[in-house]
């Protein structure tokens, strides 16, 4: 199988990677902006016995997409899978978003991963050998944080895509389904935990001690779950989303918000 991974280079992504390599995968690619993440683990993984490439692309240029995929079918032949993981996930609330911030979130966030699907798909469809296409969403999406208006628009958007995209395409035998982290152990969480939230550096301890497992969900589960969305062990899977998360939609006692826990202008 070869597939094409949208933010392959850290975090999520890498797991992913990694998580493909080990079950013996025939090829990766890369794509992302960091050059240097991107080339040194693309080495490596061609050193342990995956084929990869590193693409370098910003995916909210409109050529990238097209061009990431032109450059699988150039070095693999094909495309068989495509991952999407990239995401811009930058806080703002109603009353300090702006028309730029929301722009940006759907950019990375809807648009990049659904040009990416469509470039991949006219390939998968006239190799006419089928395809599987999972997509990271976020348990965001069904409604989120008030500083994480836009994103959470973003992943709700992302989820409906899935469903469409995954009726639309059955006919090719392209599956298309949508894992949904909640709050992640990342490096890129720790940064916006420091640098947006003004969390302490050790944020990671008290935020573990507050969930009901005693941590966050790492990448490597959620990397597990992509891996058996792609592969032929997920049989006619299709159009689903799975939630990787401490908490059951619809279950449980109302959350009602306290003192302080509302917008203000």
């Amino acid at each position: 199988m070869i597939t094409i991974i949208n933010g392959g280079t850290q975090g999520l992504g890498e797991a992913v990677a990694r998580k493909l390599d080990a079950d013996g995968t025939d090829g990766l690619v890369l794509a992302g902006r960091s050059a240097d993440r991107g080339n040194a683990l693309a080495d490596e993984l061609t050193a342990a016995g995956t084929p990869s490439i590193f693409v370098g692309a910003d995916m909210t240029d409109r050529a990238a997409p097209g061009a990431v995929v032109a450059a699988c079918v150039e070095r693999f032949g094909r495309v068989d899978g495509v991952v999407n993981v990239a995401a811009a996930t930058s806080r703002a609330t109603l009353f300090t978003d702006t028309p730029e911030h929301v722009d940006h979130q759907l950019a990375v966030n809807v648009k990049a991963p659904y040009f990416l699907i469509q470039a991949a798909a006219r390939v998968m469809v006239e190799q006419g050998t089928g395809g599987s296409i999972v997509n990271v969403g976020s348990v965001a999406g069904y409604g989120g944080a008030s500083k994480l208006t836009a994103y959470s628009m973003s992943k709700a958007a992302l989820a409906v895509m899935t469903r469409n995209l995954a009726f639309a395409l059955m006919e090719h035998r392209i599956r298309v389904n949508q894992v949904n982290p909640g709050w992640m152990d990342t490096e890129s969480e720790h940064r916006t935990q420091i640098e947006q939230d003004g969390a302490p550096d050790d944020w990671l301890v008290a935020a573990e001690e507050s969930r009901p497992l005693g941590r966050l969900v790492k990448p490597w589960e959620v990397a597990n779950a992509i891996a058996f969305c792609l592969s032929p062990d997920s049989g006619l899977l299709t159009g689903n989303t799975i939630d990787i998360d401490q908490s059951v939609q619809g279950a449980g006692e109302p959350v009602v918000p306290g003192p302080g826990d509302t917008v203000h202008p």
